[in-house]
């Protein structure tokens, strides 16, 4: 049984048909890319999983139950979690309690206090600047904080979108980098929406090719790198 699952998947925003009969899977301990031009439809793919912006038709499931009529709240529960293009931390409240916000839902302390620990092995920074305001912290310093306030709820899928956006080239690496940890020392299953295809492919088991709302590849990840098609439209080859 994948770990995720979009069966036939359309999505609309008001009228207009942004999504076209997606197909798509994930197993337990992928990462899984899509890429895709801009206003592809990346985002929304993510947004309907989430139940941001749920299907119109088609069923979604996550570990075989049906989340498609479930409000955001409540897929979170079951154990995903997104970060969302553009980050969207708390700019007025500190490292600390932005990341106490990821896990809100959560009454284990124990647990709690030794995730706080991980994410301060994984990103350093984030511990030097604990009592910062996020607001005050770089681009990439927030990408950092906005990836750990999602793994501080424990998830077993990560929904990513654009964690590469508008980042300097050094960060980025260092971001794809701890995206690798994760998925190796949690086995944490990642579903990475991504414009730098190099990058996502590399870090990748497998990919998707989203192409006007609509998949039109799928296949592993170093298959899409040597393709001369994928080549020309999105690796500048």
């Amino acid at each position: 049984m994948p770990m995720l699952e979009l069966r036939q998947v359309s999505t609309y925003y008001d009228n207009i048909q942004v999504l076209h009969d997606i197909d798509l899977k994930v197993e337990k301990g992928e990462i899984i890319t899509l890429i895709g031009a801009n206003g592809a439809g990346k985002s929304t793919i993510l947004m309907s999983i989430s139940g941001i912006v749920p299907p119109r038709r088609g069923s979604i499931f996550f570990k075989g139950r049906p989340i498609h009529s479930m409000l955001p709240d409540k897929i979170v529960t079951l154990g995903l979690s997104q970060v969302p293009e553009g980050r969207h931390i708390f700019p007025d409240l500190t490292v600390n309690e932005n990341l106490d916000m990821g896990c809100f839902l959560r009454r284990d302390r124990d647990g709690i206090k030794a995730d706080f620990d991980y994410i301060y092995s994984l990103f350093p920074i984030l511990s030097e600047r604990r009592h910062q305001p996020g607001g005050n912290l770089s681009g990439g310093e927030q990408q950092m904080l906005a990836i750990s306030r999602a793994l501080m709820a424990r998830p077993l899928l990560l929904l990513l979108d654009e964690p590469s956006m508008g980042l300097a080239p050094l960060v980025t690496l260092q971001i794809f980098d701890i995206i690798r940890r994760i998925n190796k020392e949690h086995n944490t299953t990642i579903f990475l929406v991504e414009q730098n295809a190099n990058l996502a492919l590399k870090v990748a088991n497998r990919g998707y090719v989203l192409e006007n709302g609509r998949i039109i590849m799928d296949d592993y990840s170093e298959r899409l790198l040597d393709n001369q098609d994928i080549q020309k439209a999105y690796l500048g080859i």
